[in-house]
């Protein structure tokens, strides 16, 4: 069995590509993740764009401050469970002050079925904001353009660390499915 979004029919997902091209992202770092899964296809399609898999979220931290010392932006798309992940590393961006940008999709909260995701869920928020990290909330699709578009300018423009939250219910619920 796998797990499966019910997809919706907002182009969100596009909103924050077309974000992240008009902020001259040159890298992405990314595990796997079905919710962002239509963002990082656009990404790895793109030739501009440094589209990189990792094996667990924090290596997308050294990432981006690497890349931000070359002179290219970097955002790192990741899910609540890997929070959890990047703490120790995210010293490193609190600091240095390197801009950070991520955006986090979230598990455990609305209409949740997966236990083991609950309390990486409810702990995301405050584990970001206690390594310093700014968090924005998307809780609709008609919001994520303009909250990526402001958190990518704090980020890059003013050297700051924010997470943008994609919250469940904007993803949609996900299930179980047999294949």
């Amino acid at each position: 069995m796998d797990a499966t979004v019910d997809t919706t029919t907002e182009n969100w997902p596009d909103a924050i590509y077309r974000v992240l091209k008009d902020a001259d992202v040159r890298q992405a770092c990314y595990v796997p993740d079905a919710g962002h899964t239509r963002l990082i296809n656009r990404l790895i399609a793109d030739p501009d764009v440094e589209a990189t898999v990792l094996t667990t979220e924090e290596e997308g931290i050294p990432i981006a401050a690497g890349a931000w010392l070359g002179g290219q932006r970097t955002v790192l798309l990741m899910q609540s469970s890997g929070v959890g992940n990047t703490i120790n590393m995210l010293s490193l961006m609190a600091t240095c002050r390197f801009p950070f940008l991520t955006i986090v999709t979230m598990r455990g909260e609305w209409a949740e079925f997966n236990p083991w995701q609950v309390p990486m869920g409810a702990a995301t928020e405050r584990s970001l904001e206690m390594m310093g990290v700014r968090c924005m909330r998307v809780d609709k699709a008609e919001d994520v353009e303009e909250t990526v578009s402001a958190a990518a300018a704090l980020a890059y423009e003013a050297d700051q660390q924010i997470a943008v939250i994609l919250s469940q219910r904007l993803l949609g619920r996900k299930k179980w499915v047999e294949k």
